[in-house]
């Protein structure tokens, strides 16, 4: 059932994951190295990865032996190293250099990686799915605005402004690896 507070909460937790703004400078460099960078195209696969991911990731997890709880857990320890990049400005997670730049990496694993496939079931414990689904278009319309105009955006806010964005989300994004870790924690014992 709808409800604007999920709603609300699950963009702010799938925008503070998928790091959009702070992804700015990766993007701006795709696009130099690559040349064009198909937003629609990166969009739409990075939008499908994730809605698919929130109908039948469970389903996996359940193929292969582990609760969505245990799941959660997990995430929360991976939203938590994700926050920590985020704020220190270290880099935990290391990706290889792409040759091709709409679908690997910029849909997957840049905005449709690990740490948002795993937000998603992780808020999937606490949310109803067809709120979280709102998020991921609401989410998705932004990416692509944000990739429509990631030159603009850089020449607005400047790296400094991106710098902020990035480490305040990033304290927002520990805050929930917390509450999630306790809440289901518990739930487990």
């Amino acid at each position: 059932m709808f409800n604007l507070k999920e709603v609300l909460t699950a963009s702010m937790v799938l925008f503070a994951v998928i790091d959009i703004i702070g992804s700015i400078p990766v993007i701006i460099d795709l696009r130099k190295k690559v040349g064009h960078i198909q937003s629609e195209k990166a969009t739409l696969v990075a939008g499908a990865l994730m809605i698919a991911f929130l109908f039948i990731g469970e389903e996996l997890l359940k193929l292969v032996g582990i609760d969505v709880q245990s799941f959660a857990v997990a995430g929360s320890f991976i939203l938590f190293f994700l926050a920590m990049e985020m704020i220190l400005g270290v880099r935990i997670f290391h990706d290889d250099e792409p040759e091709t730049a709409s679908v690997v990496p910029l849909a997957f694993p840049l905005i449709a990686g690990a740490g948002t496939l795993t937000t998603i079931l992780t808020i999937r414990a606490e949310y109803h799915t067809l709120n979280i689904a709102i998020a991921i278009v609401l989410n998705m319309i932004f990416v692509y605005m944000v990739l429509k105009s990631s030159l603009k955006i850089e020449r607005i806010i400047g790296k400094s402004g991106i710098n902020v964005v990035r480490k305040v989300f990033g304290i927002v994004l520990l805050a929930i690896a917390v509450k999630l870790f306790v809440g289901n924690i518990k739930l487990m014992f």
